[in-house]
């Protein structure tokens, strides 16, 4: 069988001396594993267009274990990642969670919209970090099906109160009159961003602002949220946070 498809290449690893296997994300697909047979050979004509962070169109054909790229056209090679080592750490991130919350064959056009729409923020270098990535965790857990319950009160049903809590843990959210001793108090401003970012449009979700100590509440919330779904260490979070240690 021989498809073609677009998608962004988020993971590689070298097979043997030459070969190469890549993680794609697809709209279509989801998830494609695929190898690039003699991918380190200089004269190989799919070498530049099948890297990291390489955006393309890729004409794939399955062999006897596991798809193969016959042939890589760039769209969009994400150059600027490269001139800033925390931009490029944070996309390395957003590449890594990726992998871990998309799935093979499960169609996912909005994942990678969200992913592409996010790296081509980082390189043009307009958008707070922090905020980026907020933004990008919270929304993928969504996307994967984690979308915390922030509709109202998990209990009574109340709508909103001058101060809330989440519960980590469940992912839902309680009113001040409702408060569980394991949830986290927050401020109803975040509670509102967090709904924006859950509920907007895909093109919309980078269009707030909170003051400062709110924006850092919120940056814990996402990260610690979606670190509640993933199995294993985050290699690509550390090694982030360890440019500012």
């Amino acid at each position: 069988m021989q498809t073609t498809t677009k998608g962004i290449i988020i993971r590689e690893q070298t097979i043997g001396e030459s070969d190469r296997l890549v993680t794609l994300l697809t709209a279509d697909f989801g998830l494609v594993k695929a190898f690039v047979r003699r991918a380190k050979t200089i004269k190989n004509k799919n070498l530049s267009a099948t890297s990291l962070f390489v955006y393309g169109e890729f004409s794939l054909y399955r062999g006897k274990d596991a798809f193969i790229i016959d042939n890589a056209t760039p769209v969009e090679v994400f150059f600027e990642l490269r001139a800033d080592i925390e931009r490029l750490a944070l996309a390395q991130y957003f590449a890594q969670i990726t992998y871990y919350m998309a799935g093979e064959e499960q169609p996912a056009p909005e994942m990678l919209r969200l992913l592409l729409n996010s790296l081509h923020l980082l390189c043009r270098g307009k958008k707070d970090l922090s905020l980026i990535k907020t933004v990008f965790e919270l929304r993928l857990t969504t996307l994967a099906g984690y979308m915390p319950n922030l509709v109202a009160c998990y209990r009574c049903g109340t709508y909103e109160t001058d101060t809330m809590s989440f519960d980590m843990q469940e992912g839902c959210i309680y009113c001040s009159d409702c408060y569980r001793n394991n949830a986290l108090v927050v401020p109803l401003s975040v509670i509102s961003a967090m709904r924006f970012i859950c509920f907007a449009e895909l093109n919309k979700i980078f269009s707030f602002s909170l003051a400062e100590d709110n924006m850092a509440l919120l940056c814990s919330i996402s990260e610690q949220y979606l670190l509640t779904k993933i199995e294993g260490r985050v290699t690509t979070l550390e090694f982030y946070k360890g440019l500012f240690s």
